[in-house]
C-alpha cells in the first residue's frame, strides 16, 4: 500500500473505486511540435509513436458500449496523428462529443492550416494550453515565439466562433511555472480574462488550473534543481480529501497511443496500468469491467489532490 492509498483509506475507510466511465480519454502519439518543460509525457517533434486506425476503432467500440458522455483526445499533439481528422469525424458521425486538447500552436504546422475550420464543422470542443497571459512566462515554460502564436490562434478561433458560442466552448489552461500549486481557479480566470480582452480583444469560455505532476520532464528538472523531495512534501502535506469524489480517475478511462488502458494520462505516463482484474490493452477489454474497479494509485497522485485539486477540468473544489 502506497502512502497515497493509505490517505485515502483513512479518509474514506477504503480504495479508490471508480463508477461509470463517463469519459474516455485517447493519447493519439506522442509527437508534437513543441517541447516543453512540464510535459508529462515527454512529447516532442523526434516522436513517432502515433495511434492507429485500428486502435482508434476499438475506442470508438468502447465509446459506444458505454454511458460515455465525452471522447477526450490529446497527445503530444493530437491533430498531428495522420488519422486525427477521419478519427474525430467517425466519432461525430456516431453522434459522440468530442474534446481535443491544443498547443495552438499546431495550427501553424505543414497540412494543419485549415484544422481550426475543420474542428468548428464538427464542433468540438476545445481545451487549449496557455500556461500564462504573460509572453516571458509562456517562453520560459514552453519556447520562444509560443505566446504571439498561440495569440494569433486563439483570434483565429473566436473568429469562428470559439470561446464566443456556447456550442463552441474554448478553455483555457493554466500550469505553474514551478514546483508550486496553482492560484486559486475563479480568481486566476479573472486576471485571464481582463488580460486578454484588454491586450488581445481574445475570449474564451473558462479557465482551467492544472498542477504539474512529478513525472517526465518536470520531475526530471526538479532532481537537477534539488527539489523533487520538497516538491513531493508539498503535494502531500497539501493534501485534500474534499477533492476525493471528483477525482478524474473515478469517471474515465484512459487509451495509450498503442491501445494500453490506465486510470488516467499520468499513470499512463509513468507506465501504471489499470488494475490485475482488468486486461491491459482496449481489444481486450470487456467495457462491463470498467464499472467499480480499483484504482491504481501512487504517491504522484498528491498533484491531483493539493490544494483545491487538479484533473483535465481544472480544480475540484472551490
Amino acid at each position: 500500500m502506497n502512502r497515497f492509498d493509505q490517505f485515502v483509506r483513512q479518509a474514506r475507510g477504503d480504495s479508490l473505486r471508480s463508477g461509470a466511465a463517463v469519459i474516455i480519454q485517447a493519447n493519439l502519439g506522442l509527437r508534437c511540435n513543441l517541447h516543453c518543460r512540464h510535459c508529462h509525457v515527454e512529447a516532442s517533434p523526434q516522436r513517432s509513436e502515433i495511434m492507429t486506425w485500428p486502435v482508434m476503432s476499438a475506442v470508438l467500440r468502447l465509446a459506444l458500449a458505454l454511458p460515455a458522455g465525452l471522447v477526450d483526445l490529446t497527445g503530444g499533439a493530437p491533430e498531428l496523428n495522420p488519422d486525427f481528422r477521419r478519427f474525430v469525424a467517425a466519432l461525430r458521425e456516431a453522434e459522440l462529443s468530442v474534446q481535443v486538447r491544443t498547443n495552438l500552436t499546431v495550427f501553424d504546422e505543414p497540412g494543419q492550416a485549415d484544422i481550426p475550420e475543420f474542428l468548428m464543422r464538427n464542433q468540438v470542443r476545445l481545451v487549449a494550453s496557455l500556461p500564462c497571459y504573460l509572453d516571458e512566462n509562456v517562453a520560459a515554460q514552453r519556447g520562444q515565439g509560443v505566446y504571439p502564436r498561440s495569440i494569433a490562434a486563439l483570434r483565429r478561433l473566436n473568429s469562428l466562433g470559439y470561446g464566443c458560442c456556447e456550442e463552441l466552448p474554448l478553455d483555457l489552461v493554466y500550469n505553474p511555472g514551478g514546483p508550486f500549486l496553482p492560484p486559486d481557479q475563479a480568481a486566476l480566470e479573472a486576471d485571464y480574462r481582463c488580460a486578454m480582452r484588454t491586450r488581445h480583444g481574445i475570449e474564451f469560455t473558462r479557465l482551467l488550473t492544472i498542477t504539474n505532476m512529478p513525472a517526465g520532464r518536470f520531475l526530471r528538472e526538479l532532481r537537477t534543481q534539488g527539489q523533487a523531495i520538497r516538491y513531493q512534501s508539498l503535494l502531500q502535506d497539501s493534501f485534500n480529501p474534499q477533492t476525493l469524489d471528483g477525482l478524474m480517475c473515478r469517471s474515465q478511462i484512459c487509451i495509450a497511443w498503442d491501445g494500453t488502458l490506465a486510470d488516467c494520462d499520468f499513470n499512463l505516463a509513468i507506465g501504471l496500468g489499470v488494475a490485475a482484474e482488468l486486461p491491459n490493452r482496449i481489444d481486450k477489454l470487456d467495457p462491463a469491467m470498467l464499472h467499480g474497479r480499483t484504482i491504481v494509485t501512487g504517491d504522484h497522485c498528491f498533484a491531483c489532490t493539493a490544494g483545491c485539486g487538479s484533473s483535465c477540468k481544472g480544480a475540484l473544489v472551490a
